[in-house]
């Protein structure tokens, strides 16, 4: 294993992953007898364990040593894979050297473990290779990761030669890109300054715009946006304002799960996280996906001056915003910073000379957002439209239509207000009551 890992050149950097070097470092000492039985024993379990826990964490079955390959080659990246990614194969010379490594992984992919396992007396790689994964719910695994490198471990091993097996590679990178960007879909970010870094999230809410009822003219102006930002045309970056919920956050839930597959990624970010905003757009904006910054029930107090990095970055900046980026933002708030009436008047404020210049700095922010839309509390017949619509997807629910109607006004009534919100909560209400359960959903 070791000297077929020394001879990868595109793909070197899969032998510094540290499963496979371990791996590689104890076929090494098995083969030279650097090491007694009971040393390399201790070393291959610990192994076995870090990859059952990767199979646990992306939910991989069948053959959990391929399964680990693909997804090392699914995550590479390098000059030629990100190349590749979300783009038609180039010709050039350096498609011979890639050929020549996956002609390598293919002999890793198709390893022969029996040596080692005879001479140490176990059977772990065996078990490994003919695994059978407890049933899980997919939500405490990234289930999306999983499926498509649990498929890309399928067609590799189907392959005859390293001509087939480019194909499947580079068409895996057209389709899904490569790396952590590639491959999921949302993201958050965690620490400061140099230290930034972005974590995938693995499980987002599987909802689509057609889940929210009602708001037509509100989900066609997102979409219209959004389309034309994936497309490459000129796009405005975008706030949703409006009353509480209204379904603003669930739009933006809405369109990732509609425009993934089209190269749409989202990162969420809050606002003590504004200073480290140009830090997030410099790791991404020369990817090929197209980056919505999104910073959900955005409002600031009128001591904050966080908004002034936003500002910044929206539109003001000496850099350029990327064309691969947008900032979509929700609020409860039209203008996102708590106004007084003494910022109406330079009089009313007698500490600052220039108060309705302060006051004009405040409100600016919403003007750095080219779209504005407007999510207004639903009337009485809108909310109660609301709640058919969720519960005909439950017929489980045997409540009349009268019966339900009048359930969900007082269901208003009790809790002060009415919204999609409001609605969502009643029918899950009735389900616990009907014996519904979460397992029910997967």
């Amino acid at each position: 294993m070791h000297r077929l890992l020394n001879r990868l050149i595109v793909y070197r950097k899969m032998k510094e992953d540290p499963i496979l070097s371990a791996l590689s470092d104890i076929f090494h000492r098995f083969e030279t007898k650097q090491s007694d039985t009971e040393t390399l024993l201790s070393d291959i379990y610990t192994q076995v364990n870090r990859l059952l826990d990767v199979a646990t964490q992306y939910g991989f079955d069948d053959n959990l040593w391929q399964n680990y390959l693909a997804w090392c080659l699914a995550s590479t990246e390098n000059p030629f894979s990100l190349l590749c990614e979300r783009t038609d194969v180039r010709h050039g010379s350096v498609n011979q050297l890639v050929c020549h490594d996956l002609a390598i992984i293919k002999a890793l992919f198709d390893f022969n473990f029996s040596h080692l396992e005879q001479a140490a007396g176990v059977s772990c790689f065996s078990l490994l290779t003919n695994y059978q994964a407890i049933p899980k719910n997919r939500k405490i695994y990234n289930w999306q990761v999983s499926e498509k490198i649990r498929q890309l471990s399928r067609d590799i091993n189907q392959t005859q030669t390293e001509q087939d097996l480019f194909a499947v590679v580079t068409s895996f990178y057209r389709q899904h890109g490569v790396g952590m960007l590639g491959l999921n879909h949302a993201f958050r970010i965690s620490g400061s300054g140099e230290q930034i870094k972005l974590h995938p999230i693995t499980n987002v809410i599987s909802v689509t715009l057609d889940d929210l009822i009602g708001y037509e003219s509100q989900k066609k102006a997102l979409t219209a946006n959004t389309e034309a930002f994936l497309h490459g045309q000129k796009a405005n970056n975008l706030l949703l304002y409006g009353d509480s919920g209204t379904g603003k956050s669930t739009c933006i839930k809405a369109i990732l799960n509609q425009y993934a597959e089209q190269g749409l990624r989202i990162i969420e970010i809050y606002k003590h996280q504004f200073q480290d905003l140009s830090r997030v757009i410099e790791q991404v904006k020369n990817r090929q996906y197209r980056f919505i910054i999104y910073m959900d029930d955005l409002s600031f107090e009128e001591f904050e001056t966080d908004f002034k990095h936003l500002k910044a970055v929206i539109e003001g900046g000496i850099e350029l915003t990327p064309d691969n980026v947008l900032i979509y933002a929700t609020s409860n708030r039209r203008h996102l910073i708590r106004e007084t009436w003494s910022d109406r008047s330079d009089a009313g404020n007698q500490n600052d000379l220039h108060h309705s210049d302060t006051a004009e700095e405040k409100i600016s922010l919403v003007n750095r957002f080219g779209i504005t839309i407007y999510f207004p509390r639903p009337t009485t017949q809108e909310y109660l439209a609301i709640v058919q619509g969720i519960v005909q997807k439950h017929p489980e629910i045997p409540l009349s239509e009268q019966a339900l109607i009048e359930q969900a006004k007082q269901w208003g009534q009790w809790h002060g207000s009415i919204s999609g919100r409001r609605a969502q909560q009643f029918v899950n209400d009735l389900l616990g009551r009907f014996g519904h359960t979460q397992e029910d959903e997967q």
